[in-house]
């Protein structure tokens, strides 16, 4: 017989905002949350055993999510610590999702589309599943960190204190998968465009199309699956979180290119930021842009200690090196270690502008990434330059008039790769948002535990479903 477990969840200033939580848990003995391996207290997570301090994790969480949302009914979670997907350089961290969807049910705010079903049993002030049936099903890997083909070195940090370093922070994935659960995610499937029996999700009525400002709802299927590959063309319209972006997102980055030698790459270059490192800022950081070359190459990784003559290009100036081979941070720290005050990672394909991950502490210079054709055009004026001079100025900054990850309406805008990505693509935020948001595809190593503004949008947009 599955376990059950209440959790009791804290309050807010406002004690109208509360909900309950059940875990159940769906773990077999000696298995996930009752694995008996001894464990260490850790960040306040005082559990004896990995299986407890995994509940107790799981608890923090639930209290976070039950501290901020309403409802009468109480949410059931099945949830349990499995053998998931992953290599030694990358990993399934976990998934979760409604266990159930509902239309046309008491009190719908909307008729002919689906609801959540935890979602729906809060509107309908009943509750609409099953007694026995969990609203939402969650799944964490067990695996991860424990064993040398699962990230090794890295795994889960549970703690609750929100000091994870370079591990994976436990209680952000649970925050991040129960919110998928609560809602964050559409019924449509985003890959054909085909709603679930014809059906729109309420999560439909708003994703725009941000260049004619249709909506999912008004889109054919083929329309619907051309956006969610259109690289930057649907955002979210929701009147919640439109209010909310102005106060959780900082202006966008920018690289600006100027100088005697720039010539035809003079101009402004969007950037995606780097989650290590400063954040760039209203005084820019300015340096000559030089590029590093590996030995026998026209491009340069800078993933090992920089060369003599390529530490005496870069130092007091902005490093362009290369993506590949090696994490984001390695190449900062190599380049820092050489004396240059900022870098600029030219993409290796074809894309749009995204982020870089990565944590590292000892990097103090800020980084940013170009797109594959940015670098080719930035390498094509700096084939003429001394070893220690090219003449191509490069300002690392911030543009006022523009938030990061926004549209030019000032919508937010949603996670739409050119290359479909399964369980990520357009039920998450886009990997443009500036500070890191909780519900973009990847878990960044500087989010906090803030759900709701002024750090965090995912609350925002669950109260546009109708949280």
């Amino acid at each position: 017989m599955a376990a059950i477990l209440t959790l009791a969840c804290g309050m807010l200033a406002d004690a109208q905002a509360a909900a309950t939580i059940v875990i159940v848990n769906l773990n077999a003995p000696g298995e996930g949350f009752n694995d008996p391996t001894p464990a260490q207290p850790v960040g306040g997570n005082n559990g004896a055993t990995l299986g407890q301090q995994r509940l107790i994790a799981f608890q923090h969480a639930a209290n976070i999510w039950g501290a901020t949302l309403t409802s009468t009914v109480t949410i059931r979670v099945g949830a349990s610590f499995m053998p998931l997907s992953c290599t030694a350089d990358s990993a399934v961290l976990g998934s979760a999702g409604a266990n159930d969807i509902f239309s046309d049910f008491p009190n719908a705010p909307r008729t002919g589309t689906w609801y959540p079903s935890a979602l729906a049993s809060k509107l309908a002030g009943t509750d609409q599943s099953a007694p026995t049936d969990p609203h939402i099903v969650a799944r964490f890997n067990s695996r991860i960190g424990l064993f040398p083909d699962c990230l090794p070195g890295a795994g889960f940090y549970l703690g609750l204190d929100n000091q994870a370093g370079p591990q994976i922070d436990l209680i952000a994935v649970l925050l991040h998968e129960l919110a998928h659960g609560l809602g964050f995610q559409t019924f449509t499937d985003s890959e054909s465009g085909e709603q679930t029996l014809d059906i729109p999700s309420i999560w439909d009525y708003f994703l725009v199309d941000n260049q004619n400002n249709r909506s999912w709802v008004q889109m054919t299927n083929a329309e619907r699956a051309a956006s969610s590959v259109s690289g930057n063309a649907l955002s979210w319209n929701g009147p919640n979180v439109m209010a909310a972006v102005p106060t959780v997102l900082a202006p966008v980055s920018v690289l600006r290119i100027s100088g005697p030698a720039a010539r035809n790459a003079a101009g402004n270059y969007d950037v995606g930021d780097a989650s290590f490192g400063p954040p760039l800022g209203s005084t820019p950081v300015v340096g000559q842009l030089m590029q590093v070359i590996d030995p026998g190459n026209t491009t340069g990784q800078a993933c090992t200690p920089l060369s003599a003559n390529n530490a005496l290009a870069v130092k007091n100036n902005i490093a362009l090196v290369d993506r590949g081979t090696c994490t984001f941070s390695i190449k900062a720290k190599n380049v820092q270690d050489a004396g240059a005050i900022g870098m600029v990672v030219a993409d290796n394909a074809p894309g749009d502008v995204t982020g870089m991950g990565g944590d590292d502490p000892t990097v103090v210079i800020p980084s940013v990434r170009i797109t594959q054709q940015a670098g080719i055009t930035l390498k094509q004026v700096l084939t003429r330059r001394s070893r220690t001079k090219s003449g191509v100025i490069a300002s690392l900054g911030i543009n006022t008039a523009r938030l990061a990850g926004t549209d030019q309406q000032g919508r937010i805008r949603m996670y739409t790769p050119t290359e479909y990505s399964p369980g990520s693509t357009v039920s998450h935020y886009t990997t443009d948002a500036k500070p890191n948001q909780l519900m973009e595809p990847s878990i960044n190593g500087d989010l906090s535990h803030e759900v709701t503004p002024p750090r965090d949008l995912t609350y925002p947009l669950l109260r546009d479903i109708g949280w």
